[in-house]
């Protein structure tokens, strides 16, 4: 399974936030055995959103979207990707519902915020999905997510990122296996075995160097068999093991 991750925000392209959802998403992915393919960051710019939804979800089993929900001038994620599946925006009763009762819950926990500032949101805004999509409610914040063909798009809040791909991790199941060994030879003594490996072997290969600490080799392939067989092989002729 190759997925695909669109991380959207103008802060972090400013550096302002940094890019932990796609570092929690890469190693959640792996972790079940489905190849990240593609890991980028986009601005708030609806197009260039739209553009990549709809060539990525032509190109890979699956696309995470995240970042950019709410109702405020620049979370256009939602409009986006329903422009990459040429459709609209609608609201559905049970997200509404479930909007106002956040705000109603903000509310009561924040009396002295709310008796000073007011609060002026719009809410079938802030609960718009796509026409046709499944929408993801939102337990620990406040804009849902959805699901829409082969796109999934999550919340950028971290916190609310994580809870709602836990409720859709079942659909994310790959194939993938690794194997990583530690050395503590350079990497530039490597590459004779490690170009050999690739030659032989049916599998993916990285190695990584590290300041403090051994350095890693890592072995991925889609048989375990073929993984075990070449981490073997490799273990046997790096130099210094």
């Amino acid at each position: 399974m190759d997925v695909a991750v669109l991380t959207v925000g103008d802060e972090l392209l400013a550096g302002d936030t940094q890019n932990t959802n796609a570092t929690w998403l890469a190693r959640q992915l792996t972790e079940r055995g489905v190849t990240v393919a593609r890991i980028l960051v986009v601005p708030d710019e609806r197009r260039l959103i739209a553009n990549t939804v709809r060539e990525w979800g032509a190109q890979f089993d699956a696309v995470i979207v995240t970042g950019g929900l709410g109702g405020t001038h620049d979370d256009v994620t939602m409009a986006a990707v329903a422009d990459a599946f040429d459709t609209g925006l609608a609201t559905e009763e049970f997200v509404v519902e479930d909007v106002v009762r956040t705000v109603a819950d903000y509310r009561d926990r924040n009396p002295e915020l709310v008796d000073r500032y007011e609060l002026d949101l719009d809410i079938d805004a802030w609960a718009a999905t796509p026409e046709g999509s499944r929408p993801l409610l939102n337990e620990p914040g406040l804009c849902p997510g959805c699901v829409l063909g082969n796109v999934y798009v999550f919340p950028g809040v971290p916190e609310e990122m994580q809870s709602m791909f836990e409720s859709v991790a079942e659909a994310f199941d790959g194939n993938a296996v690794s194997e990583i060994l530690e050395t503590d030879a350079p990497e530039g003594a490597m590459p004779a075995v490690l170009a050999q490996a690739r030659e032989r072997f049916d599998i993916v290969l990285g190695s990584y160097p590290a300041q403090n600490g051994p350095n890693r080799v890592k072995i991925t392939g889609t048989d375990p068999e073929e993984v075990r067989t070449a981490a073997a092989w490799v273990e046997e002729r790096i130099p210094g093991r």
